[in-house]
């Protein structure tokens, strides 16, 4: 297996990612969406990468998902909503022992990549690391957190995961990983959409408590009820943690409603419904939740799925 990484997302995390691995000498390419976004690439010489008020610039090399050569080990750093069509664009270079490594927030979009290329292993990712974008091919390192790694479907190690330590990209390898992608989806659910209805970045919640720990009753029993028990325990009182931890953050859903994106809502909220629906459980804040943020994008003129 080739030892490069290629990078399917140039946006906060995946240039992060990027920028750690060139740093350790690791070979990196990113993969952009198109020309015009290669040729934006390569005016401003590579990408910016600011820690500690010092800023590093990277010339990594670029190619879009047309270009020719094989990719062996893939990191998608996009939208939740742009991964399984971005896997795609990119099966005709697909080696058969390809890795694919999943920073989507949310759940449903890695089995949609699973479905795209069955003959790759899928490994999600859990991610509390934080960075943003400053302008286009410039991104600052917001603070230090963690990332967990697993494959549901094989627990062995992958043979690269120690690149990650060399890039100092503090991770860990679990057999658990659905535990936490369940638990930060519920987290999500609780906090998000709420920042978004009531225009307010995370502290904002403490003024609407009551609310919040409605949807943590609600969630906790969804999280049992999909045989995710270690998941929902403590979650009210992880997701108070998070709020005053996080008070003076806005939510990506949050800034992406503000800047005029897409949110994934798909993923996040209305994956827990949709769960819910299947197991035949009537959850009225969650549900009621869910038509309030769909009512409020659509007014916005966003997409609501």
């Amino acid at each position: 297996m080739s030892s490069t990484w290629h990078i399917l997302g140039a946006g906060s995390l995946g240039s992060l990612w990027a920028c750690r691995l060139a740093r350790a000498g690791k070979a990196v390419r990113l993969i952009l969406r198109n020309d015009q976004r290669l040729r934006a690439y390569r005016h401003a010489g590579g990408l910016t990468l600011i820690e500690q008020e010092q800023a590093a610039l990277f010339a990594i090399p670029a190619d879009t998902p047309e270009s020719a050569g094989p990719v062996h080990r893939l990191l998608v750093a996009c939208k939740a909503y742009d991964a399984a069509p971005a896997i795609t664009r990119l099966l005709p270079r697909l080696a058969a022992d390809a890795h694919i490594i999943l920073l989507q927030n949310g759940l449903g979009s890695q089995e949609e990549v699973a479905e795209q290329a069955p003959h790759a292993r899928c490994i999600a990712t859990s991610s509390t690391e934080g960075a943003f974008r400053e302008a286009d091919w410039r991104v600052r390192f917001a603070g230090h957190g963690f990332n967990w790694l697993g494959d549901p479907t094989n627990p062995a190690l992958p043979d690269w995961f120690e690149d990650l330590a060399n890039a100092g990209i503090p991770a860990q390898w679990t057999v658990d990983i659905l535990t936490r992608l369940w638990r930060k989806l519920a987290i999500n659910c609780a906090i998000n959409p709420l920042t978004v209805l009531h225009d307010c970045h995370n502290g904002g919640l403490l003024g609407h408590l009551d609310q919040v720990e409605a949807l943590c009753v609600e969630l906790t029993q969804l999280l049992q009820r999909c045989g995710q028990p270690a998941a929902a325990s403590e979650l009210g009182e992880d997701v108070q943690r998070v709020i005053l931890a996080t008070a003076a953050n806005y939510s990506s859903m949050y800034q992406d409603v503000r800047a005029g994106r897409r949110t994934e809502v798909h993923y996040l909220l209305g994956h827990a419904c949709r769960a819910a629906e299947r197991h035949g459980l009537v959850l009225p804040a969650l549900e009621h939740l869910h038509r309030q943020l769909v009512d409020n994008l659509r007014a916005r003129g966003l997409p609501s799925a």
